[in-house]
């Protein structure tokens, strides 16, 4: 018997940025599981080796959509195939890209683009395949964030923000979505050896390598997330308590976000 054939087929998951590095890893997983697969990413080349590749390892269909994201029009063919094709189940938002230069030695014009691919288009691919998933009364997102969403500070501002919307848009959607049947997942990385890095400005090797991460077990560390059902898993944290907590006080203070007087902090003194 063929792999595929001891298999449950799970549908079919489009991931995008896949050409390499955590996509990559992602599209490899999902095939071992049981999906067949869509790739989306900018190098048709590299696409190509991957599905024949994959094709030949696990006998999964694996088809390849060579797209830029961040054109409308290429963007444009991603969410009409997410929208018509039932088959997808699972839609991996991983393409993005990031910058360690400060916001002040940024280029804005690269800061737009940044926000076109990590927040534009990611927005609208998951409007493109939700309400398939409703319809169908199944299906999974997961979005690929970063510790930055949490810790805006540690790298440039306009990545942090962008990857704090891809946070807070998934934790809403979980709140919407919780009894529609589609599962909502927000993966955090910390600091992942991919070629994100050396795009950005600064090698993987100039960093520390006991904060740096393989991109295999990042994936691997999401996927046990994933299927414990978690919204946000941040493969690097031990400490689980900590986000628990962070969680716990953000909540407590939702409660006390509106009222018709303001805090006696901010009345004038007699």
């Amino acid at each position: 018997m063929t792999q595929q054939s001891t298999q449950k087929h799970l549908g079919t998951a489009l991931v995008t940025g896949a050409s390499s590095g955590i996509g990559a890893v992602y599209a490899d997983r999902l095939a071992q599981r049981g999906y067949d697969l869509i790739l989306v990413a900018r190098n048709r080349e590299r696409l190509v080796a991957m599905a024949d590749r994959i094709t030949t390892q696990t006998r999964r269909s694996v088809e390849i959509l060579d797209a830029d994201l961040g054109d409308r029009a290429q963007l444009a063919k991603v969410e009409a195939r997410l929208k018509e094709d039932a088959s997808i189940t699972l839609l991996v938002n991983n393409a993005g890209i990031g910058t360690h230069t400060p916001l002040l030695e940024s280029n804005v014009d690269k800061m737009v683009q940044m926000i076109e691919l990590n927040v534009t288009a990611l927005t609208r691919l998951t409007y493109a395949a939700v309400p398939g998933f409703v319809a169908r009364g199944k299906g999974a997102l997961i979005n690929i964030a970063s510790i930055v969403a949490i810790s805006p500070e540690v790298l440039n501002g306009v990545y942090g923000g962008s990857k704090a919307f891809v946070l807070a848009l998934s934790q809403s959607l979980r709140h919407e979505l919780a009894d529609k049947g589609v599962q909502v997942q927000a993966v955090l990385p910390g600091a992942t050896a991919t070629e994100l890095w050396a795009t950005g400005g600064l090698p993987i090797e100039h960093l520390p390598k006991e904060i740096v991460m393989s991109a295999e077990s990042m994936v691997d560390a999401a996927l046990v997330g994933f299927d414990r059902g978690e919204l946000v898993t941040i493969p690097s944290l031990h400490p689980e308590h900590e986000w628990d907590a962070f969680e716990a006080a953000r909540k407590t203070i939702s409660s006390h976000h509106s009222s018709n007087t303001p805090a006696a902090r901010y009345l004038k003194s007699a």
